[in-house]
């Protein structure tokens, strides 16, 4: 196949490589606004958050932005972060209209993730390994599609302050959540939003819960990746708990981008894998 140039936004937690071109979302607190590249001071952003008292608000590339990671492209995959929390899809979309308007000869395929941070990702590993398979580009849409019905994501959320900013939750359980060390462990639902399934008393009842649902989900111990947002320690316990139940799963630690600290917040985790 010739060569097909992939493109996501940053809510994957993926960083730019000479194979993969991401494109920034804005994350803009009290006025200011943060955007999430390689130059995003994270602690900085963080901070701004736990300071803020002001609902907080995303925003998607342009359609400009996607134009221009397409640039050049004849053959181009991009998929983002889950239209249930941004309009970032739509706005790839209407790029790849424009593109394949200007260059007739182009073939762009589109993908709403339905998810956020490491599932994506996971996503993205397979859509590799199509690329670089005898797979026909016109088949490939269709065979993203039936991977996608066996990706999942787990998150565990240490607080919920900036969702109760964001009228996502209740102001006061936020409050009383961070005082009794309540954590919430949730999925991405089918629609694509971040849908809470348990609240535990202390990271050990969320690690318990996260390997509970991780066997309903069917996990066999392939691929995984944890995402953090400055929480490295409890990444690794967890990594350990889930190689003493699986021993030949392939676990990545990463950091997370600005957009998925926006909504999860410091001290959270966010884990992505497939049930194949």
């Amino acid at each position: 196949m010739d060569k097909v140039k992939l493109i996501i936004d940053s809510g994957a937690n993926d960083r730019a490589n000479e194979n993969l071109t991401v494109v920034p979302l804005t994350m803009t607190i009290a006025g200011k606004d943060f955007v999430d590249d390689e130059n995003l001071d994270i602690n900085e952003f963080i901070s701004s958050m736990e300071k803020n008292t002001e609902e907080g608000k995303t925003s998607c590339p342009s359609i400009n932005e996607w134009l221009e990671a397409l640039k050049g492209s004849e053959f181009a995959i991009m998929m983002t972060i889950t239209s249930g929390l941004s309009g970032s899809f739509s706005s790839a979309f209407q790029a790849k209209q424009i593109y394949e308007k200007d260059h007739p000869d182009s073939h762009v395929i589109v993908i709403d993730s339905r998810t956020a941070g490491p599932e994506i990702s996971v996503i993205l590993q397979e859509i590799r390994k199509l690329v670089n398979s005898k797979t026909r580009f016109v088949d490939l849409e269709q065979k993203i599609s039936d991977y996608k019905t066996h990706t999942h994501l787990l998150f565990v959320l240490k607080s919920l302050h900036n969702l109760a900013l964001n009228g996502r939750v209740n102001m006061a359980v936020a409050k009383v959540a961070k005082v009794l060390n309540i954590d919430v462990v949730g999925t991405a639902s089918e629609e694509g939003k971040l849908e809470p399934l348990a609240k535990v008393r202390g990271i050990k009842r969320a690690f318990k819960e996260v390997l509970k649902l991780m066997s309903e989900m069917k996990y066999k111990g392939g691929n995984l990746i944890i995402d953090h947002c400055k929480n490295e320690k409890d990444a690794e316990s967890l990594k350990a708990k889930i190689l003493a139940l699986y021993p030949e799963a392939e676990i990545k630690i990463r950091s997370m981008r600005g957009l998925c600290t926006f909504y999860a917040e410091e001290g959270s985790l966010m884990v992505g894998f497939d049930d194949l």
